[in-house]
């Protein structure tokens, strides 16, 4: 569980950051993000990451959708359904682990302004992995109920799509916060300072 400071800044109820570690977000919003000349590189590839996320995120709330209305057979949906969502978990809980032990350290020392921002962002990661797990769990019970009757069937899959729709909401909240924090400090100080 996150720490007693984390709270105000729950990853489910929260509208965004602090107003205090948004200063970079102020000199450098969203709007102006692909104008700009250091958006090439690290930001980009950052970018492209999470929207490879939200996408994989959408293909697999759209899989569950048309298996609960009928429009795939168990069969259809698992062979869709199953080697996605472990590509989906494994990449995800990679990029956390990196985020974790490589980056956040980095950018927090490069901007000690930063670090509560960091400490938030990875603060939301212990939860997303929870939620992760418990996703993982629900999609396992789904997938050995497709051979069960049809009301097990509808249990298995509403459990599993209330599981990945509060990852999703997690996920959506993290990424956008996490763009907020560090796409700016990576337009300010460009990719050298970092390593890149």
């Amino acid at each position: 569980m996150p720490d007693s400071e984390f709270d105000d800044h729950g990853l489910l109820v929260r509208e965004g950051l602090p107003d205090d570690v948004r200063f970079l977000l102020e000199r450098y919003p969203r709007g102006e993000w692909e104008a700009h000349a250091n958006l090439q590189g690290m930001a980009s590839f950052w970018l492209q990451r999470h929207n490879m996320f939200r996408e994989l995120s959408g293909l697999l709330t759209n899989a569950i959708a048309e298996y609960k209305e009928g429009r795939t057979t168990p069969r259809e949906f698992a062979q869709f359904f199953a080697p996605r969502l472990n590509f989906f978990l494994s990449n995800l809980d990679g990029h956390h682990r990196i985020e974790d032990d490589v980056y956040f350290p980095a950018f927090a020392r490069a901007e000690s302004r930063l670090k509560r921002g960091f400490d938030i962002l990875d603060a939301d990661h212990h939860l997303i992995h929870e939620a992760l797990e418990q996703n993982a769990d629900t999609a396992n019970m789904f997938l050995q109920a497709l051979d069960a009757d049809k009301d097990r069937q509808r249990f298995a899959a509403d459990a599993y799509g209330a599981a990945n729709a509060r990852l999703i909401q997690m996920l959506a909240r993290h990424l956008d916060d996490e763009e907020d924090l560090i796409i700016p400090l990576i337009l300010d100080r460009g990719d050298s300072m970092f390593g890149g």
